[in-house]
């Protein structure tokens, strides 16, 4: 009776992997062999069960003819830590997936896009294209990348420092219209065909066009997995991990020569055939492959970078994809952007107005639930402060100022929300609360209001801006900034409406916190935001007071949520805020002197009706 084949164990996995380091690069000498992996044997064209160290080679041929091909028998069995696995021999071949064939379509991955998403068209301009495959970040600065092959943005003719265009050459030829950032990383070799470029002028999103997943971890592929990849070409296509450990060499033309890389491969996934039969084709490289979840919907989790697919003429339907972990340690990046602290900054200026407007002050009531930082619950950023609430993970109040003659326009592009980690990060409200509703991560003090000083200085404030510290939710249709509401324009039309000395500004602002404030995903979500804008107006100090209100029931729906902007006293915000204003600050109240209660105030219907002085 023939001896049953080894158990795949975890240590015979690592045992073949080691092996395949180590020895696989002295089998591809051998000018027949075009790879050498660890998969399941194939025998009368069907996948067994059985594991085995599987070779493929140019030209399957009896051992007789192997003298005129120039190349040796392969061992019928290697020992390997002393177990005897059998191998496996495949004719096949693969070549990088950038030769690209015409197709008349256009479609928005072949066009210039804003913002930038893993799965459409790109490459160095002397190549036809290829795919972006994710949005990435430096491990060392945070700087944003996109990731895709060497041959896609860099090239036998390319060099770091290079223009890269979106969409690529093949789909675009307008080269200089199509620029979109500079080539500052690549390689090529055993650990992958990888390479990073800027993106410059255009916004990012780090979703996978038609999969609306962003990837944020990294995987490590074993036989069997499904996998899903979003092309260029080809589109969303379904597969299936057949081999692993994989080192497989390829022609990169004169330049480059005959390169080895590491990598696994994936055959089509049987009950999900692609249309045409391509699970990838010529322009599908550096699209990322992800792995799927139970469910079979796409996880956040990166499989690998698709480089190769079958050569020309081979029956086998199949694809490569660089390991994901290798190619990230080579270039120093990370998909999630490294949390780093903001420099020391003094933070909002109680005297930038000439007169002396410090802080709030928190009522003994809340001051226990003040998150600290050094013993203070003041936490400072570039131009702005803060006190938090533990409890509540938003800020009780945000104080900034408002240079107004050196306000500087900066893109917002590539800056991901982050929790400060400076703090404890179960006292900030993060990502969770925002996904799959129709809640903004709207701003406290406005981005815009933070843009001023040196460029050093309003880019750091540019950055510090995006801490979740600062940001609550708010209802899209009063947050964003194309819904032009009443709210976002406040400070605005200040500067339009009255003469500020010096165009300096001083604001207070943040929600109010209720006791039956909706519960949503762990949080209390205020319906209520108060802000205070302070100026000096011929020698005289102003402030005015606002309160808005939002509809938070409908979170989901498509219908619009209701919002209303008030002007009401400084006082009632302070009472209602649980915040104790500076004195100066309440005398130069421009509240209108009106009899009405709080629930007989008329909203403002626009913004000439508000008065400043």
């Amino acid at each position: 009776m023939a001896e049953a084949p080894p158990e795949p164990t975890p240590e015979l996995f690592a045992a073949l992997r080691e092996f395949i380091r180590a020895r696989g690069s002295g089998y591809l000498q051998d000018s027949n062999v075009t790879s050498i992996g660890v998969g399941h044997r194939v025998r009368g064209g069907r996948r067994t069960d059985e594991v085995a160290i599987q070779f493929t080679v140019g030209t399957k041929a009896a051992p007789e003819a192997l003298g005129e091909l120039g190349t040796e028998p392969l061992p019928a069995s290697i020992t390997v830590a002393g177990v005897e696995v059998l191998t496996d021999v495949l004719e096949r071949s693969y070549r990088p997936s950038f030769r690209v064939v015409g197709e008349a379509a256009a479609n928005e991955r072949k066009s210039r896009v804003d913002p930038v998403r893993p799965g459409v068209s790109i490459g160095h301009p002397k190549i036809t294209c290829g795919t972006v495959g994710a949005v990435v970040y430096d491990r060392q600065d945070g700087t944003p990348y996109v990731l895709s092959n060497w041959h896609v943005l860099n090239g036998p003719d390319g060099e770091v420092g290079d223009v890269v265009v979106q969409p690529g050459r093949h789909d675009d030829n307008r080269v200089d219209r199509n620029h979109v950032g500079t080539l500052v990383r690549s390689y090529l070799g055993i650990a992958g065909d990888a390479a990073l470029a800027t993106v410059t002028g255009r916004g990012l999103d780090a979703s996978v066009i038609e999969l609306d997943v962003a990837p944020a971890e990294l995987g490590e592929p074993e036989l069997g997995d499904k996998v899903v990849k979003s092309g260029r070409t080809t589109g969303v296509t379904h597969g299936v991990v057949r081999r692993v450990d994989t080192i497989v060499k390829l022609d990169y033309g004169t330049a480059a020569g005959v390169v080895e890389v590491g990598c696994f491969e994936i055959g089509v996934d049987p009950h999900r055939k692609p249309r045409g039969g391509e699970i990838s084709e010529g322009g599908d490289s550096g699209a990322a492959w992800l792995f799927k979840a139970a469910n079979g919907r796409p996880a956040k989790v990166l499989a690998g970078l698709h480089f190769a697919g079958e050569g020309t003429g081979d029956p086998d339907e199949h694809a490569l994809a660089c390991l994901p972990r290798s190619v990230f340690d080579k270039l120093d990046i990370t998909l999630l952007r490294p949390e780093t602290a903001p420099e020391p900054t003094a933070g909002y200026d109680d005297d930038f107005l000439g007169v002396a407007l410090p802080v709030p002050e928190l009522d003994p009531s809340v001051r226990g639930d003040a998150c600290l930082l050094d013993g203070s619950s003041r936490i400072d950023y570039t131009h702005f402060s803060l006190a938090l609430s533990t409890p509540r993970k938003f800020a009780f109040w945000v104080a900034w100022n408002i240079d107004g003659g050196g306000l500087r326009k900066l893109n917002r592009s590539g800056i991901p929300f982050v929790k400060d980690p400076r703090l404890p990060a179960t006292a900030q409200a993060g990502d969770e609360v925002y996904q799959g509703n129709r809640l903004d991560r709207g701003h406290l003090a406005r981005r815009a209001d933070l843009l001023w000083g040196t460029p050093e200085e309003a880019a750091k404030a540019n950055r510090d801006s995006f801490f979740f510290t600062n940001i609550t939710p708010q209802m899209d249709d009063f947050n964003q900034s194309a819904r032009s509401g009443l709210w976002g324009r406040l400070e605005d039309a200040l500067f339009a409406d009255v003469e500020v000395d010096d165009l300096r500004v001083s604001v207070f602002g943040g929600p109010l916190f209720a006791a039956d404030d909706r519960l949503y995903r762990g949080v209390r979500l205020p319906r209520e935001f108060w802000k205070v804008i302070a100026s000096v107006q011929d020698g005289a100090l102003n402030a005015s007071a606002f309160l808005l209100t939002q509809n938070l029931n409908q979170l989901e729906s498509l219908e619009f949520a209701e919002f209303r902007v008030f002007q009401v006293p400084i006082t009632e915000l302070g009472s209602r805020a649980s915040l104790q204003f500076p004195a100066a600050l309440v005398s130069a109240d421009t509240a209108p002197d009106r009899p009405e209660s709080a629930g007989q105030r008329e909203p403002l219907a626009d913004l000439s009706e508000i008065t400043w002085n």
